[in-house]
This record gives structure tokens, sequence and C-alpha cells, in this order.
């Protein structure tokens, strides 16, 4: 859990949450900012439209499932890593340059194999990840505290 901002004059935190959508689908490890002191809870900005595409894709009648949002939201995917890393100094660029390296080794394979369609899937996680870096670097300093001291 990463410190990050204030909310009704105590600290909010970034944390990893399991959202439930229609008592029926469990979207486990989205990236929430939580205050424990009022017990208010948003949905971390930058991954939020990934997540209004997900339940937007599982329609208004959705079946019973539980779905890892690090499987379709590459931050997620980021976050999850940092969270679960117990490595000293482990954090956010390490992350992310280990994260893009392991997706051009897959954009390698699939066009090796020609499989265009997985090849587009990747391009798009690997903008994902582009588009957070130019657009936002809250997250990077989130998880500062991770390799300092």
């Amino acid at each position: 859990m990463m410190q990050k901002g204030y909310c009704c004059g105590q600290p909010i935190h970034l944390c990893l949450r399991t959202v439930v959508f229609k008592q029926k689908v469990e979207i486990e490890n989205v990236p929430i900012y939580s205050c424990e002191a009022c017990g208010k809870s948003v949905v971390y900005s930058s991954v939020k439209p990934k997540v209004t595409e997900l339940i937007d894709t599982l329609g208004p009648k959705p079946e019973k499932q539980i779905l890892r949002f690090e499987d379709v939201s590459e931050i997620a995917c980021l976050i999850v890593r940092l969270a679960c890393s117990s490595e000293d100094g482990y954090g956010f660029k390490q992350a992310v340059e280990e994260r893009v390296n392991e997706l051009l080794d897959l954009l390698l394979l699939a066009t090796s194999v020609g499989d265009m369609g997985w090849a587009g899937e990747i391009r798009s996680r690997l903008a994902q990840i582009s588009e957070h870096m130019l657009s936002d670097d809250r997250l990077q300093e989130a998880f500062a505290d991770r390799t300092s001291g």
C-alpha cells in the first residue's frame, strides 16, 4: 500500500482491491485510492477507463466469474508487480523496464509466427504503458518510497 495525497485531512493510500460488479463478477487487483479514516475509496484515475471498458464487455447480465484486472490493464500489472515484490530497491522504473522487455519479446514471437491479432494486442499493451508514462507521473511518485532509504 502506497501513500499519496490526502482526504478529510488524512493520507490516502494506493492499494489493490477487488471490485464486485452486479454481485456476480469479482474484478481482482483494481488500483484504488483509499482513506482509512473516512472509508472513502476511488478508482485510480489512470485505470478508470479500462475498468469501465471491462464492465461494458460483461453486459447487463454477466455470468458469475472472477477476473484479474492486471490481465487487461498494464498499469494494474505494474502496480501488482510493485506490490508483490519483496526485492529491496525494486521500483517503478525497474518494473516498467521488465514489463516492456517482456512485451517486446512477446511481440517478436507473435510477429515471427505471423499472429497479427496477438501482435496488435501486445502493441496495445505497450501503448498503455507509454501513454501512462507521458501523461501521469503520480504512480511513480506513489511508489517512490520503495526505492528510497
